[in-house]
């Protein structure tokens, strides 16, 4: 009897916390919440099982990098009391946080890199992953940002150079060996260390690269001092042996001030990120919490493309395709019942049989041209995850130009 007297406690407690903090006339950000008060005088094993049942664990990438800040953006916007809770934690880039969803107990989710499937399975690493995982949404293109001395002009002039790939395990290493393989490049000095180290290790004249996968900007990249100029980002060429699983990719001063002067440009490759999960059954109480997980993030992702959070946030469209996985079913039923993105996604399926394929550097006809334009030819759709990106990119334009085109045209008259 005291034992359900004390949890009844906790609930009343932990239910008028917040409501008992408003009404007050200031606040005193010293002050410990009622909620969190009641849990460590009444705390018992039930009250232990209560705090674990919505909290959602997210493994995300090492310190510094653009998984990091995802992470912490998601926990900012998404917790929600005793409703969600999601839980960052640091990881060891993609591949190890593949691992950690497959196996790690507790882990519900995590954000890994599209390449490192197809790595791990076509090494003969790992078998049947695309049957093991699902994916939540594509989330934005991860830049190859690769430091060097001045003197290194191109990826190609790093053949058979000490060039540091980020740690074992992790993510940098799977991309930087399948470009250098398909160059044809020698890779076998290549070096596994952590990137602040690495780069300290650069400045002394012990490597002869750096190479980092992330968005940009990617903070540990932002930080390098580049003391003289001596360094700066390498030119890497959007050659034909990227082309099947490599996106072309732009970086400029306005990205790193500290390694590219000023008005210039550097031009590289990027890599989808994807925010994946197990493939639980939907029946079990894990499934339950992604649910719980996708409902609150896809309501709330428009928070996350405004400032403070990351800018790459707004390369994020939540029904974006993402070829070869499947999408965990939780997530897709929610882009058919929510909004515009599901009708988004559902005319891009038709988009190729609706238009012909644009050309490279397509832009959106004017509007008056679009009404005007005779029926479009059949297209075949596009197989690759390049094609299918590109092809999206165009999808997202035609979109554009089609919504402002029906915004541009005079609502009809409601019957009174």
């Amino acid at each position: 009897m005291k034992r359900l007297f004390g949890l009844a406690i906790v609930a009343m407690m932990m239910a008028c916390g917040f409501a008992a903090l408003a009404e007050e006339a200031t606040y005193d950000p010293g002050k410990i919440s009622a909620s969190l008060k009641a849990i460590f005088q009444f705390g018992s094993a039930d009250t232990k099982k209560a705090l674990n049942a919505n909290t959602v664990t997210l493994i995300t990438g090492t310190i510094g990098g653009t998984y990091v800040q995802f992470g912490a953006d998601l926990s900012s916007v998404l917790d929600d009391g005793n409703k969600l809770r999601v839980l960052p934690i640091v990881g060891r880039g993609s591949v190890q946080s593949i691992a950690d969803i497959l196996f790690l107990q507790g882990v519900d989710i995590g954000v890994v890199r599209a390449d490192s499937l197809d790595y791990l399975e076509k090494k003969g690493i790992a078998h049947d992953l695309r049957k093991q995982l699902t994916y939540v949404t594509k989330l934005y293109n991860e830049e190859m940002q690769v430091i060097a001395p001045v003197a290194v002009r191109n990826l190609r002039d790093l053949d058979g150079k000490r060039v540091s790939v980020d740690l074992p395990d992790g993510s940098t290493f799977v991309t930087a060996l399948a470009v250098f393989e398909r160059l044809g490049l020698q890779a076998n000095n290549f070096a596994y260390l952590e990137q602040r180290i690495a780069m300290e290790k650069l400045k002394k004249g012990e490597l002869d690269a750096v190479i980092v996968v992330g968005g940009k900007p990617y903070k540990s990249v932002s930080n390098f001092v580049n003391d003289g100029g001596r360094f700066h980002l390498v030119t890497v060429d959007y050659d034909r042996p990227l082309q099947g699983d490599y996106l072309p990719a732009n970086m400029t001063s306005k990205d790193y001030p500290n390694l590219i002067k000023e008005g210039e440009s550097v031009d590289t490759i990027a890599v989808p990120a994807v925010l994946a999960a197990y493939n639980w059954a939907p029946n079990t109480d894990r499934y339950r919490k992604l649910s719980l997980f996708v409902d609150a993030f896809f309501t709330k992702f428009p928070a996350l493309q405004n400032p403070p959070f990351h800018p790459k946030w707004k390369e994020v469209s939540l029904s974006a395709p993402l070829p070869g996985w499947q999408r965990l079913p939780s997530a897709k039923q929610w882009l058919d019942q929510h909004g515009i993105e599901p009708v988004a996604r559902n005319r891009f399926e038709e988009f190729p049989a609706q238009t012909a394929a644009p050309a490279a550097g397509f832009k959106p006809a004017p509007t008056a041209a679009v009404r005007q334009a005779p029926a479009p030819v059949a297209a075949a759709r596009p197989q690759t995850p390049a094609e299918q990106e590109a092809l999206f990119k165009q999808f997202q334009a035609w979109e554009a130009e089609r919504n402002a085109s029906a915004q541009a045209r005079p609502a009809p008259q409601q019957p009174r």
